[in-house]
């Protein structure tokens, strides 16, 4: 087996084929326009027609018709230089709105609204408790520390508040979590 150099190698002679045989191929028939395309298109120029005559016949129709002309006012000259008289006044609502008493019911709050607390951990060890208590200081804002003795033993929990109302919480969430602390949660305030 010999090795060949395909990457010199030269392409194939693109030339003219050698004919074999003297046969010819028949030369392919001349296209003719469809019969049937030509019947579409002159039914379609009809149509056309026939629609133009139509509009005219009824535009005749309407050109017919007597024309009532409606008569026209006398027109009288007037000094150029007058001006003409001054509008009467059409609008009452000055005067209505300034006799006009306004009455706004506001509900009375009967019910007290409870403050709003916010918990951020809870711990079995005092010590955890202050350290975060020191993280939630560093963002500007005041904690305190709560011992909660429940049938599970004794908790320490960390708490901001009371808000008076959730926004104000909140807003103070939202310092904790750019800071880094995202454990937060909003209750309604449980006393002392």
């Amino acid at each position: 087996m010999s090795n060949r150099d395909y990457a010199n190698r030269r392409p194939a002679s693109k030339g003219r084929k050698k004919s074999t045989g003297g046969r010819r191929q028949p030369a392919p028939a001349p296209r003719r326009f469809p019969f049937v395309l030509s019947l579409v298109t002159l039914g379609l120029v009809g149509g056309f027609g026939y629609f133009l005559w139509s509009i005219n016949d009824s535009a005749d129709k309407v050109e017919t018709q007597p024309e009532v002309q409606a008569a026209k006012p006398k027109v009288v000259k007037k000094d150029p230089n007058a001006l003409p008289p001054k509008p009467k006044e059409e609008w009452t609502y000055q005067e209505e709105l300034e006799n006009k008493q306004v009455e706004v019911d506001i509900p009375e709050n009967t019910t007290p609204t409870r403050p709003y607390q916010m918990q951020c951990g809870s711990f079995r060890q005092e010590s955890q408790a202050n350290e975060m208590k020191a993280v939630i200081a560093f963002q500007g804002l005041e904690a305190q520390v709560r011992k909660v003795s429940g049938s599970n033993g004794t908790w320490y929990k960390v708490v901001l508040g009371p808000y008076e109302r959730k926004r104000l919480a909140e807003k103070h969430r939202h310092i904790l979590q750019r800071g880094g602390l995202n454990g937060c949660q909003i209750w309604f305030w449980e006393g002392s």
